[in-house]
């Protein structure tokens, strides 16, 4: 299956396109497993309000003080369904990208947001994909870059991700052949990097021991 472009979502990416950029794919994530996804970030909130409530609470299972049936309702729908919503409204201004250069992801609640990766500083490509994904076909790919949060017991890997995209494992080839293509081509210029570079066609082949021999 060959990767569709979408030539739709070019003018989401033309404004921070180099003049001798090249987009390779452009896409969009799928609305309902993209909104479905902000499920797990609904936990933590409702684990906070349960908490509160636990502390707030008399022997007797009444609440005491503001914390009320009422206000307990409140907080849950605040704090529960707010990254639900925050993904709806983000949703239309997100749109994910390639190119010969770097990978792109826009969004933005209010306002646009873009952030770009250059192929060199990317240090590895996964692909997942949630039972929420599997049901509609889509899947996420994954990009590190070296960035982490520092904690007591170590420090968790930062990611940057395309979530809920079709063709996943077919995009997730493509991106990362061109990121080797790209980074050998850094590491290893062929022919003082010329416009047309003939180094990203350049295949690894093995020498004949005849030939050495000869």
């Amino acid at each position: 299956m060959s990767t569709i472009f979408d030539k739709n979502l070019l003018p989401k990416f033309e404004s921070i396109r180099d003049s001798d950029e090249e987009l390779l794919w452009s896409g969009k994530p799928e609305f309902i497993p993209f909104i479905l996804g902000a499920i797990g970030g609904v936990f933590v909130p409702l684990i906070i309000v349960g908490l509160f409530v636990f502390v707030f609470t008399n022997t007797e299972g009444e609440t005491t003080g503001l914390v009320t049936p009422g206000w307990v309702a409140i907080l849950f729908i605040i704090f529960g369904l707010l990254p639900l919503i925050t993904r709806i409204f983000v949703y239309s201004n997100t749109a994910y990208a390639y190119s010969n250069k770097r990978i792109m992801i826009r969004t933005g609640f209010i306002g646009t947001d873009f952030k770009t990766i250059d192929y060199d500083k990317i240090s590895d490509i996964e692909v997942n994909v949630n039972v929420i994904e599997r049901i509609f076909n889509v899947g996420t790919v994954r990009f590190f870059s070296g960035r982490s949060i520092s904690h007591k017991k170590g420090a968790n890997l930062l990611t940057d991700r395309w979530v809920a995209i079709k063709n996943p494992y077919e995009i997730f080839k493509k991106v990362k052949e061109v990121s080797v293509d790209i980074k050998t081509d850094i590491s290893y210029p062929n022919a003082l990097r010329p416009e047309n570079n003939p180094g990203y066609q350049t295949k690894y082949k093995k020498e004949d021991s005849s030939e050495q021999e000869s």
